[in-house]
């Protein structure tokens, strides 16, 4: 196949690689980079108006005489064309993934060993893939070159204009890349990346307030959240105030009355198939999530994470008002009220006022009369998990409070209370 001779691009003859200058110069504007990629990439903002036909010309003089797409090296020509016979000739050994170019294959048994030789020279940022190197210096070289057509809104990637599109057609994104571990999608190759460490049991981030680690930087930026306090998600209609978008969207469906998913044993109403799911526990007694210092079983994960810190003592929500630590989310936040005063929450019924959702739903039911926990083993009926999970104790014996004075168990931490009387000697009712 024939291909026409490479047109030289605009040269800075002052400037050229083979001069090995460590700084290059923009003839157009005078601007300097480091790399001479970042040159070349600059370059195009002077040629969008009038000659970017010109630019493809000289940019990518190698073409595909099956589609017409365009190259900058025969190289890259004779890897496209591979597409069209459908050849894929290189194998990886690790997952079996079959690929065109053996370079390709090469950049992919990367994501298995975690290697990144690319490495920008501006701020220090590591990839796998010398293409991604490419496209994130477009940051440091401030290209905007994919124009949105519909908002004018422009973007240093064309997948990030692909993805903006989207929101003008009303479509959701799709997740295309798929784990050959586990199966879970994802929208972005690179939340993939970031995933597949939870296989490799990778946690290199770590934060600096409790020593946690992280397997990413952005799962590292999401817990900060719980040691500054910050919720930067208002909901407009009750003023409530969220740490996460994805809680403010779910507690929007609330106000909406939006309850797609329902129970098939009781037909209550859920916001998420996860919470039906958990709910569905209540009426089968599953609890899947064991506890590997104590053997107690939860129902839920979350539940168990929370127990958990039972055993390590790790208390990493602070009040920034007094200090206190807590080792609960929601243990904060009802204390927070207290130095705030606030009960924002109100019963219709009955015009009493409450700290949080929770307590407004508890006490909603005395209105209702609605018992939703049932006993599998005497079909008693409560209001509250909690007094359901008190109640079972008759039933199975279990006695978790212990006094630290005579080692006597009880089954009720109430019923501890008062029996810690007898050897503090404290009578509160005169």
């Amino acid at each position: 196949m024939e291909h026409e001779k490479p047109l030289a691009l605009p040269s800075d003859t002052s400037n050229t690689p083979e001069n090995h200058q460590t700084t290059h110069i923009c003839s157009e504007c005078g601007k300097t980079f480091a790399c001479w990629s970042l040159l070349l990439t600059h370059r195009k903002i002077h040629f969008q108006s009038g000659s970017s036909q010109g630019l493809e010309a000289g940019l990518k003089p190698y073409k595909c005489e099956e589609c017409d797409l365009c190259f900058e090296r025969k190289l890259e020509l004779l890897k496209h064309q591979k597409i069209h016979t459908g050849e894929k000739p290189y194998q990886c050994l690790e997952c079996g993934k079959f690929f065109r170019a053996k370079s390709t294959l090469t950049e992919h048994k990367r994501i298995h060993t975690g290697e990144k030789p690319y490495k920008c020279w501006e701020c220090g940022k590591s990839f796998s893939q010398n293409s991604t190197l490419w496209q994130h210096n477009k940051i440091h070289s401030g290209i905007k070159s994919y124009k949105c057509l519909e908002c004018g809104k422009c973007f240093t990637l064309r997948t990030y204009l692909q993805s903006h599109a989207k929101t003008h057609r009303g479509e959701k994104k799709k997740k295309t890349y798929k784990c050959f571990v586990c199966g879970n999608c994802f929208t972005q190759s690179s939340a993939l990346q970031s995933h597949w460490k939870t296989h490799r049991g990778e946690k290199n981030v770590k934060c600096l307030e409790c020593g946690r680690y992280f397997s990413s930087k952005s799962t590292l930026a999401r817990h900060q959240k719980i040691h500054t306090g910050d919720r930067p998600f208002e909901c407009p209609e009750c003023g409530r105030r969220f740490m996460y978008s994805f809680e403010l969207r779910r507690h929007q469906k609330g106000h909406k009355g939006e309850e797609p998913y329902k129970c098939g044993e009781c037909g209550k109403g859920f916001l998420t198939r996860k919470d039906m799911r958990n709910h569905e526990r209540i009426h089968t007694g599953e609890k899947p999530y064991n506890c590997l210092e104590c053997g107690k079983c939860f129902s839920r994960k979350h539940t168990l994470r929370m127990h958990e810190r039972v055993h390590s003592g790790m208390k990493p929500y602070n009040c920034i008002e007094c200090g206190k630590s807590f080792a609960y989310k929601e243990v904060l936040w009802r204390h927070q009220q207290i130095h705030t005063r606030e009960k924002p929450y109100q019963c219709i019924e009955c015009g009493q006022f409450f700290r949080t959702t929770s307590n407004l739903r508890n006490h909603i039911k005395i209105h209702t009369g609605e018992k939703s926990y049932k006993c599998l083993e005497c079909g008693k009926a409560f209001a509250r998990s909690s007094y359901l999970t008190s109640h079972s104790r008759i039933h199975s014996g279990e006695k978790p409070f212990k006094c630290s004075e005579c080692d006597k168990c009880f089954s009720q931490k109430d019923t501890l209370l008062k029996h810690q009387r007898m050897h503090t000697g404290e009578k509160p009712y005169k």
